[in-house]
């Protein structure tokens, strides 16, 4: 195996997460643009990718959060882009990271909620009110029958 070779030494990949009803991720890719002096940012189906300086890359993600501080999440990115040991240019389909954020992506409207909340509370000095929903009892199997065969006559 070839010896590694890093090509952006000291610098960091973060990921950038929108999961708002008002912001876009071409809305933050525009914003980050317009902050950035020099950091490079891809703007993705997510959100965006900020790669640069750790300082320079925390500046922006600070800026990026205050447009929506409910909806605005962020995760380190363990490779820099292009990587040779992960990137999927030279592994060949998704890169194995991408499953973990599909699974994650629909998780955050609930962290949203949540942040809400614990502010609205700490607002009101009151502690966080939480709500448990009792489950819905199970669908009987005759009634399950039934609808099937109601729908095949």
């Amino acid at each position: 195996m070839a010896a590694y070779t890093p090509r952006l030494v000291g610098t960091v990949t973060k990921y950038v997460f929108v999961e708002s009803p008002d912001v876009m991720p071409s809305d933050l890719a525009i914003r980050a643009y317009e902050v950035s002096e020099g950091a490079m940012i891809k703007e993705t189906c997510f959100g965006l990718q900020v790669t640069g300086m750790p300082e320079e890359v925390d500046r922006i993600i600070r800026h990026l959060r205050s447009i929506d501080p409910h909806h605005i999440f962020v995760k380190d990115r363990g490779f820099p882009p292009g990587d040779p040991r992960r990137c999927r240019a030279n592994l060949g389909g998704a890169r194995p990271g991408y499953f973990g954020h599909e699974f994650e992506f629909p998780l955050l409207r609930f962290v949203s909620c949540g942040l809400r909340a614990a502010e609205e509370a700490a607002e009101e000095e009151r502690p966080v009110e939480i709500v448990i929903r009792e489950a819905r009892p199970a669908l009987d199997i005759r009634k399950l029958i039934e609808i099937i065969e109601s729908e095949e006559s």
